[in-house]
């Protein structure tokens, strides 16, 4: 059994997604106590911007035409879709950061992509059982003055599922900026609740991604 965590914030010491992607990979290894972890973090370890170009470039060259880059980049790829395909459940913990997906994780998707592996609805990650752990600063949910700004969470739930074929929940925390932000004081209490129930989902899904990953790989 084999888990794949990756991680995007760019603050790791203070990091809410990392604080949640923890509590379940506690759970999972807590149900799987000898198996191997795949980490990968792109908040503190980032992909090259140019590699995407020179992977799809590389990949319609024979390899003895392709230049150093070219081959590095589709070598590259292949890590990155390696790291997919040899685990039996993932994580993703993303932030939200200025309404939209992180460029790091941007880079992650559009380099992984150029692996032939990793096609649309393809078989190599059919069903495989995956989280999504994501956190806005503000509250971007139904009713709210910005509602429908969160462009990250949308597109990643697209990608995943859609793109990938995974079988995909989705927990999320709101807020995260209330205590840091005073323009948000007023919205303590809803933020302490937010956060105690992002604790519970990820304790769940956590155990729900253990057995879902048992029963896949079995």
């Amino acid at each position: 059994m084999t888990l794949f965590r990756l991680d995007a914030s760019i603050f790791p010491d203070r990091s809410v997604s990392r604080e949640l992607a923890d509590i379940v990979e506690a759970e999972w290894t807590a149900e799987h106590p000898d198996e191997h972890v795949i980490r990968r973090h792109l908040g503190t370890n980032p992909l090259p911007s140019t590699a995407w170009a020179d992977a799809v470039v590389g990949q319609q060259l024979p390899e003895d035409a392709r230049t150093p880059a070219q081959q590095a980049a589709v070598e590259l790829a292949a890590t990155l879709a390696d790291e997919l395909i040899a685990a039996d459940a993932l994580v993703f913990a993303v932030p939200l950061y200025n309404y939209g997906v992180s460029q790091h994780i941007k880079t992650w998707f559009d380099l992984v992509y150029t692996d032939p592996r990793i096609s649309e609805a393809g078989p190599e990650l059919r069903d495989r059982p995956a989280l999504l752990v994501t956190v806005t600063g503000g509250n971007y949910g139904p009713g709210t003055p910005k509602e429908g700004w969160d462009h990250s969470t949308p597109w990643l739930q697209r990608i995943l599922v859609d793109v990938l074929g995974l079988d995909l929940t989705t927990v999320e925390r709101r807020f995260t900026l209330v205590g840091v932000n005073p323009a948000l004081d007023r919205f303590t209490d809803m933020a302490d609740a937010m956060r105690v129930e992002a604790v519970r989902a990820a304790e769940l899904e956590g155990r729900r991604l253990a057995e879902r990953g048992a029963r896949k790989a079995a």
